[in-house]
């Protein structure tokens, strides 16, 4: 099996993890989607608190140059964290959330 395509089935399943983990005060529904002609993973949250709307991402992930691309990372534990406890190579991790400037000071590739 290519890299890629091991990368695709990690962040599907991590995603898919996260998004079986309900919350506990609120009707907020969790919705994975998975573009892997793109190579765009997302976790979304979909529902109400109260009377406010909830709609936004709690995960996005790209896979670019054979490197994942966390966008966003609404988690506790971090995506980052899993796709390393999954085996992935520190340098195939980019956190696109940060900017270059403070990517270079962090353990994480930087492009």
């Amino acid at each position: 099996m290519d890299t890629v395509e091991q990368y695709r089935r990690i962040i599907e399943n991590i995603i898919t993890q996260c998004a079986g983990i309900p919350y506990t005060y609120v009707d907020i529904e969790r919705q994975p989607v998975f573009d892997r002609v793109g190579d765009h993973y997302l976790l979304m949250l979909i529902g109400r608190e109260g009377a406010r709307r909830v709609h936004g991402s709690l995960i996005h992930v790209d896979i670019r140059n054979g490197k994942f691309w966390i966008q966003r990372d609404g988690t506790e534990y971090g995506i980052a964290r899993e796709l390393l406890d999954a085996g992935v190579p520190k340098e195939h991790i980019v956190l696109a959330f940060k900017s270059p400037e403070l990517r270079r000071h962090t353990d994480f590739a930087v492009t």
